[in-house]
C-alpha cells in the first residue's frame, strides 16, 4: 500500500504531461501483476543501464554520441533483457530470426527502413526506430512522422521510437500525415528514469513472452478505432483509382484513335510503371526522386518515355518491351510511348509521391498489400462513352457479386504449406527444380505469391544450413551470396531460375495477369539494390528480370480452343470472342502437359460465374460437373483442373461449402470420393469480410485412386470442425461403392521430354500414302505457277500515283498479304502483268525454321493489281475461282504439307517444287468431300479475316487473342486434312511429332 500511495504521490506531478502515468497501470490495470499478485522485479539490468545512461546523460546528448553507439550499448541490452535475441544466437534461419535489422538503404540522404523489425516467426510484430539521444522525440514531428510512414505502410498496429533517453509508443493504424505533430496517435511516452517504474508495463506488452501469449496482440486491439484509423491499403487504393480516373479523362481527350481496349491498357501500364520504379526507388535500385524531378520540367512524358526505355534495357521485363526481341515472347507494347499526356496530369502524380508529402514507405509494403489494392483496382473498368470521354464503372460481375474479395494470406499461407510445402520436404533445390505450381483463375496473384514466397525461403534456408555445414562451395556462388549483415540472401538469378521453372498462372483479364507479373517482379528485386544488380549484371552478363510471358497467361482455364468450331463462330460478335478468350493447354504448356501435368494447383477459384449461352453449351457437353441444372463456376474448375494435374499431384482451393450440401454437387463429390485421394478437409467459416454468411471450406487432395485406408483429415484453422463421420456422410458416399470397381493407381515415375526424330521407314511410309495424290503441277487446267518480276529492284521505284502493288517477301504471311509499295504498272512485263498479277493468287515463299526443319509460308492476295519479287511463287487460279484457291491455300498452309515438305523440299524454293506438291483433289459428288471443301474454304476466310485483325491491332492483349483463334482454326484445317487425305490416327501422330 505504500508502494502504491509513493506512486500517486509520484505521478501527480505528471498528471497533465503526457507521461501517462504509471499510477494508471498499477491502480487500474492489474493485468501487468505476476500470477503471485506481487509486482515484477525489475532485472538488476536495467537499473545499470539506467544508471550509467544518467550519470553519462550530457556526453550522450552532445551530439557527438550517435545512433550504432546507443543502439549496441543501450538498446540492444534492453530488448535482449525483454527476451529478443538480438544477435540471433540460436542461429535460426534467415526466416524465423527474432529480429531483422534492416539493412538500412541511403537513398537521397534518408534512411529507407526501419532500425529494427521483431518478428515470431516469419510475421512482423512491430516495427523500432532508434536515433541517437540528441534528437527531441517528444517535440520533433519528423521522427514520429518517419516511424510512423513505416508502420502504417507496413499495416502493423503499433511500433516504438526510441534513443533510450526516450521511449515513444504510437498507434500506426491513423494515415500519417506531414502537418502531424509529433504527439499525434502516440499510445505512451517514456523517459529512462520511469523505466524501472513501469518495467511491468513494458514487458507486459513488449517482451518476446508477452508477444507469443497474444497480450501485444490485445493490447493492439484495445486501442484500435480510439482515435480513427485509415488503413494504408484503402488509403492507398482511393490514390490509384484518383490517379486512373485523371489518366483515363486526359489520355481519352489527347488521343482521340484509342479504343476502350486501348484506354485501358494504357492507363493500367502507366500506372503499373510509376509504382514499379518508384517502389524500386525506395528500395535503392533506381535513382531516388529521379520521377519527381520530371515534374519540374516541361514535356513530362516525354521524359519518362526515356525512362521507360533504360528500365526495358535493364530488366528485360513484359512490363518494359517495345521492341521485337529474339527471346522475348510476349508481343510489344506498340501504343504507350505515343502517347500524348499533359503535364498537370502526370505532376499531380509525381510530385506527390515522396516524403514528406507521400505516407507511403514502399520498401516495407507487404506484396499482399499490393496485391489487395490492385484485386479491388481491377473491379472497375474505364468506359468511353459516344464523345470518347472516360469514365469509371464498376466491372457487371463485380457488381452482381456485391464487391471483389481478396484472399486473406493466412489462407494463403495454409494452402501453400499444405501442398508445396509438402512437396519440397526433404528436397534438395536440385530435386525440385521441376516442380510446376499452377494458380488457373489468378487474379492480382496471392497464391502465386505466396508460393514463390515459401519456395524463396526454401531455397535459402537449403543453402544456408549446407553452408553452415561444408562451408561455401564454388556451386554455390550462382545461388547465394552475402549481404551486408551477414545474412545470406539468393542472388538475382536464382530467384529468376526458382520463378521460371515453378510458378505458372492463367487468368481471364488481362489486367490481372499484368498485376500478377507485377507482383513477382517486384518480389525478385527483394533485398536487392544498385550495388548488388550492377554486381549479378556484370558477373552473369544478363538482364535484372525474367519475361514471364511463358508462364503467366491471360486465356479461359474452363474452354478450349475446340470451341471455336466454325458453327458456332458465326453466331459470336467480336465482343463475345474477346470475352470468351478461349484457351489451349495443350499449346500454352506443352511441355508440362506432355509430362503430364501440374504438380501442385492452388488457389481461390471463381464462384458463381456468370456464363452465356454459348459458353454453358459448352461447358455441359465437356464437364461433367456442368451437367445440372445449375453450373457453378468453381466445381467446374475443380474437374478442370484435375485433368490438368500429375499423378500423384495435389490440388488445394478454398470454395464455398455449399459442395458439401447440395444435390448440385453430388457429381463433384463422387469425382472426390471415387477417383481421388482426400487428404483434409477444413471448415473455415466466414473468411470473407463482404459475404459474412457464407461458409467456406478449404479442401486438399491427391490425385490419386484412394484406398479403404485413405483417411480424411479434418484440422481447425478458424472456428469449425466436424468428424470424419459427419464428412463422409454429407459426401452421400453411400450413393456409390467404393469397394467395386475401384481403379487401380499405377504409379509412374514423370519422363523428361524428349523431342526426337521420326524413324525414316515411319515417315517415309506416310509419305508415300500422300504422294498418290496428284501433284500441284499436273493440275495445269486449275492452276499456273510462275515466279515474281525479273526486274525486280527497277521494279521497287515507288510511285504514289502507280496503279499496282509490288509485294516482298516481308509483305508474305500465312493467311495474310500486306500492301506492299506503289508503283507503275509500265514497270512490269506485260506477260506476266496479264496473265498473273491482275489475278487473285497465292504467293509463296519459304523460311527456315529451324537447321532441320523448312517449311512454306503461303498468303492469300485476293487483289488484281499487285505483283512480287522474283523471290516469291505466285500461284493463280485459270478460271479466277476464289474458292479454289482458298482450298488450295488451306492445304498448302496445313500441317501435312508441311510434313512433306520437311523432308523433301531443298534449300531453294521455285517453281520446280510447287509443283511437285501432293494436292488432294475433290470429288464433288461425294458428301463427304463436298462437305470438307466447303469447311475448308470457310475455315480458310475466317483465318485470312483473323490474320488481317492480328496484323491490325496493337494491344498485346488483343494480339495473343486473335493468335489462339488463328491456332484454334489451323487446329481444325489440320484435322480436315488428314481426312481427306485419309492418315490414320497412328500416321497423325508421326506428322504432329515431326512437325511441332
Amino acid at each position: 500500500m505504500y508502494w502504491v500511495f509513493l506512486k500517486i504521490i509520484d505521478s501527480v506531478a505528471f498528471v497533465f504531461s503526457e507521461s501517462y502515468i504509471c499510477f494508471y497501470f498499477y491502480v487500474f490495470f492489474p493485468i501487468f501483476e505476476n500470477t503471485t499478485g506481487q509486482m515484477m522485479n525489475v532485472p538488476e539490468k536495467i537499473l545499470e543501464l539506467v544508471e550509467r545512461f544518467d550519470y553519462n546523460l550530457n556526453d550522450y546528448k552532445s551530439g557527438r554520441y550517435n545512433e550504432t553507439q546507443v543502439r549496441r550499448e543501450f538498446i540492444d541490452p534492453f530488448f535482449k533483457i525483454l527476451g529478443w535475441d538480438i544477435d540471433n544466437e540460436q542461429g535460426f534461419a534467415e526466416a524465423y530470426k527474432d529480429v531483422i535489422h534492416e539493412a538500412a538503404v541511403k537513398v537521397g540522404g534518408s534512411t529507407k527502413a526501419p532500425d529494427y523489425c521483431f518478428r515470431i516467426g516469419p510475421a512482423r510484430k512491430f516495427f523500432l526506430e532508434a536515433k541517437k539521444p540528441s534528437v527531441n522525440i517528444r517535440d520533433d514531428v519528423h521522427p514520429a512522422y518517419q516511424l510512423r510512414r513505416y508502420a502504417w505502410s507496413a499495416k502493423l498496429p503499433l511500433s516504438i521510437l526510441t534513443d533510450f533517453e526516450e521511449f515513444a509508443v504510437y498507434d500506426c493504424r491513423k494515415k500519417p500525415h506531414k502537418s502531424d505533430k509529433a504527439a499525434t496517435n502516440r499510445l505512451r511516452y517514456l523517459t529512462f528514469r520511469e523505466y524501472p517504474d513501469c518495467w511491468e508495463e513494458i514487458y507486459s506488452t513488449f517482451s518476446k513472452e508477452a508477444v507469443m501469449k497474444g497480450a501485444f496482440d490485445k493490447y493492439a486491439v484495445s486501442t484500435a478505432g480510439k482515435r480513427g484509423t485509415s488503413e494504408v491499403d484503402s488509403e492507398f487504393l482511393k490514390e490509384i483509382e484518383n490517379w486512373r480516373e485523371l489518366l483515363a479523362k486526359n489520355i481519352a481527350l489527347r488521343n482521340p484513335r484509342l479504343t476502350v481496349r486501348e484506354l485501358n491498357f494504357a492507363v493500367q501500364v502507366t500506372i503499373d510503371r510509376i509504382i514499379f520504379l518508384r517502389i524500386c526507388e525506395d528500395r535503392g535500385i533506381e535513382s531516388y526522386k529521379q520521377l519527381q524531378a520530371l515534374a519540374a520540367m516541361p514535356n513530362i512524358y516525354d521524359h519518362l518515355r526515356e525512362i521507360f526505355h533504360r528500365a526495358d534495357e535493364k530488366y528485360n521485363s513484359g512490363l518494359f518491351h517495345f521492341r521485337n526481341e529474339k527471346h522475348q515472347q510476349s508481343h510489344p507494347d506498340t501504343i504507350s510511348l505515343n502517347l500524348e499526356i499533359d503535364d498537370k496530369i502526370l505532376k499531380s502524380i509525381l510530385s506527390h509521391l515522396y516524403y514528406p508529402e507521400c505516407p507511403y514507405e514502399f520498401s516495407v509494403m507487404p506484396a499482399d498489400i499490393l496485391g489487395n489494392v490492385y484485386e479491388q483496382f481491377l473491379g472497375k473498368v474505364i468506359r468511353l462513352t459516344d464523345n470518347h470521354q472516360a469514365k469509371i464503372e464498376e466491372k457487371p460481375e463485380v457488381r452482381k457479386a456485391g464487391g471483389v474479395y481478396y484472399t486473406p494470406k493466412y489462407i494463403v499461407d495454409y494452402i501453400v504449406k499444405q501442398t508445396v510445402g509438402k512437396l519440397c520436404e526433404g528436397k534438395s533445390p536440385r530435386q525440385i527444380e521441376k516442380l510446376r505450381i499452377l494458380d488457373p483463375a489468378c487474379g492480382s496473384g496471392s497464391f502465386l505469391l505466396g508460393a514463390y514466397q515459401y519456395l524463396l525461403d526454401y531455397h535459402r534456408d537449403y543453402y544456408e544450413k549446407e553452408i553452415s555445414n561444408n562451408g561455401f562451395q564454388p556451386r554455390h556462388q550462382k545461388a547465394v551470396y552475402q549481404g551486408k549483415a551477414g545474412q545470406w540472401l539468393l542472388t538475382t538469378a536464382e530467384k529468376k531460375r526458382i520463378l521460371i521453372n515453378n510458378i505458372f498462372g492463367v487468368d481471364i483479364d488481362n489486367q490481372a495477369v499484368e498485376v500478377t507479373k507485377l507482383s513477382l517482379l517486384l518480389k525478385v528485386l527483394e533485398n536487392e539494390n544498385q550495388d548488388t544488380l550492377r554486381q549479378q549484371l556484370t558477373l552473369w552478363q544478363e538482364r535484372v528480370l525474367p519475361d514471364l510471358a511463358n508462364n503467366i497467361k491471360c486465356g479461359n482455364s474452363l474452354i478450349g480452343s475446340d470451341f471455336y468450331q466454325q458453327q458456332q463462330m458465326g453466331f459470336l460478335d467480336e465482343e463475345e470472342q474477346y470475352r470468351i478468350n478461349a484457351f489451349d493447354w495443350d499449346v500454352e504448356f506443352p511441355e508440362i502437359i506432355q509430362n503430364g501435368g501440374f504438380d501442385v494447383v492452388i488457389g481461390n477459384p471463381p464462384w458463381g460465374a456468370q456464363f452465356s449461352i454459348f459458353e454453358s453449351k459448352y461447358l455441359k457437353a465437356n464437364y461433367t460437373t456442368a451437367g445440372g441444372r445449375n453450373i457453378d463456376s468453381y466445381a467446374v474448375f475443380i474437374e478442370r483442373m484435375l485433368g490438368k494435374l500429375i499423378n500423384g499431384g495435389l490440388i488445394s482451393y478454398i470454395i464455398p461449402d455449399t459442395f458439401l450440401r447440395k444435390d448440385d454437387y453430388f457429381p463433384i463429390r463422387k469425382i472426390f470420393i471415387k477417383d481421388n485421394t482426400i487428404l483434409e478437409i477444413i471448415e473455415t467459416g466466414p473468411v470473407f469480410s463482404k459475404v459474412r454468411d457464407t461458409w467456406c471450406l478449404i479442401f486438399r487432395l491427391k490425385k490419386l485412386a484412394p484406398t479403404r485406408s485413405s483417411i480424411v483429415k479434418h484440422k481447425k484453422i478458424s472456428r469449425h470442425i466436424v468428424s470424419t463421420e459427419e464428412r463422409l456422410q454429407k459426401f452421400t458416399q453411400s450413393q456409390f461403392d467404393l469397394q467395386s470397381d475401384m481403379p487401380q493407381y499405377i504409379w509412374k515415375a514423370r519422363p523428361d521430354l524428349i523431342v526426337g526424330y521420326l524413324s525414316t521407314f515411319k515417315s517415309q511410309k506416310v509419305i508415300e500414302k500422300i504422294e498418290k495424290h496428284p501433284r500441284l503441277g499436273s493440275l495445269q487446267n486449275k492452276f499456273s505457277i510462275s515466279r515474281g518480276e525479273e526486274g525486280s529492284k527497277y521494279s521497287l521505284q515507288e510511285d504514289n500515283t502507280g496503279d499496282i502493288f509490288m509485294v516482298i517477301p516481308e509483305n508474305i504471311n500465312r493467311y495474310l498479304v500486306t500492301s506492299g509499295i506503289r508503283i507503275s504498272s509500265k514497270t512490269l512485263s506485260k506477260t506476266k502483268l496479264e496473265s498473273f498479277y491482275r489475278s487473285p493468287k497465292i504467293w509463296c515463299i519459304r523460311i527456315q525454321k529451324m537447321r532441320w526443319s523448312q517449311r512454306i509460308v503461303a498468303g492469300l492476295d485476293v487483289r488484281k493489281n499487285s505483283a512480287g519479287m522474283k523471290t516469291l511463287q505466285l500461284i493463280i487460279s485459270n478460271d479466277n475461282l476464289l474458292e479454289e484457291l482458298i482450298y488450295l491455300n488451306a492445304i498448302i498452309s496445313s500441317r501435312l504439307i508441311n510434313f512433306w515438305c520437311i523432308n523433301y523440299l531443298a534449300d531453294d524454293m521455285n517453281k520446280s517444287y510447287l509443283e511437285k506438291l501432293p494436292i488432294r483433289i475433290v470429288n464433288f459428288t461425294n458428301t463427304t468431300d463436298s462437305n470438307i471443301y466447303d469447311e475448308l474454304v470457310s475455315l480458310g476466310n475466317s483465318l485470312m479475316d483473323l490474320s488481317t485483325k492480328a496484323h491490325q491491332i496493337k494491344l498485346p492483349d488483343q494480339k495473343t487473342r486473335i493468335q489462339r483463334q488463328i491456332s484454334a482454326t489451323d487446329c481444325q484445317i489440320d484435322q480436315l486434312v488428314y481426312e481427306l487425305y485419309d492418315l490414320t490416327p497412328e500416321e497423325i501422330q508421326i506428322v504432329e511429332e515431326a512437325v511441332q
